[in-house]
């Protein structure tokens, strides 16, 4: 007895979550930035004057003034790699349009070392090909890796930099903000805020929360002890 397959249903079609909107890299690194960044700035401003309205006003100014450079830096390398990408599909444009035969046998090349057979790899290539919009789609998928149609967004990642790194560089801002008189509180809430950044990353790409938080906390604490070893090589107290 032949099995019946059954009807296609769009409620129990499993949904994928956004992965080129171009923000989780921004934030990512956005938040790591700022925690580690600001961190080591309090605590240098700390060793050098002591807690109190100083380190406020540093913590404060690093944490602007990265967020905006984060920002703009986002904004600019995103938004020239999307034109650099909307160039090259506009160079896939004009080849469609001027030789369509040569670019419908190259659609079906592909096809045959996918592993079609030649007739199947034509008829697919000349399907897809019959409307230039969806062959223009195909083309750049296929030789650019790309979606025409989902490119990143620069705001997007300018966003979600500004505002990951002001999340992060508030950390080990708050206890000052507070009166703390010394850096116990804020390394405490550096390394827990490092530790739960990393692992709720790591649940949002079904990694091992355990695993994301401890990577994440080995590299924050590892930039932070380089830029504190770095500042007594320089003779700057921290």
């Amino acid at each position: 007895m032949t099995a019946v397959a059954e009807p296609y249903s769009a409620e129990r079609h499993h949904h994928h979550r956004d992965v080129t909107g171009g923000w989780l890299r921004p934030a990512v690194f956005g938040a790591m930035d700022g925690l580690v960044s600001n961190f080591a700035l309090i605590a240098g401003v700390v060793g050098a004057a002591g807690a109190g309205r100083g380190a406020v006003l540093a913590g404060f100014a690093g944490l602007v003034a990265g967020a905006c450079s984060m920002a703009a830096g986002e904004y600019t390398s995103v938004k020239s790699q999307t034109e650099l990408m909307r160039a090259e599909i506009a160079v896939e444009r004009r080849e469609l349009a001027r030789n369509p035969e040569g670019e419908l046998a190259e659609l079906a090349a592909l096809y045959r070392a996918r592993g079609l057979d030649a007739g199947l790899a034509a008829t697919v290539a000349a399907k897809l090909s019959a409307n230039p919009e969806q062959a223009l789609r195909v083309h750049v998928r296929e030789e650019l890796g790309v979606d025409p149609d989902d490119l990143p967004s620069s705001y997007v990642a300018a966003a979600s930099s500004f505002g990951a790194f002001a999340a992060g560089a508030l950390v080990p801002l708050v206890p000052f903000l507070f009166g703390a008189s010394g850096m116990l509180v804020a390394v405490i809430l550096s390394v827990l805020g490092l530790f739960g950044f990393g692992a709720a990353v790591a649940r949002m790409t079904a990694r091992p929360w355990w695993l994301g938080g401890l990577r994440q906390l080995a590299l924050g604490v590892g930039a932070a002890c380089v830029t504190f070893g770095l500042g007594h090589l320089l003779g700057v107290s921290l």
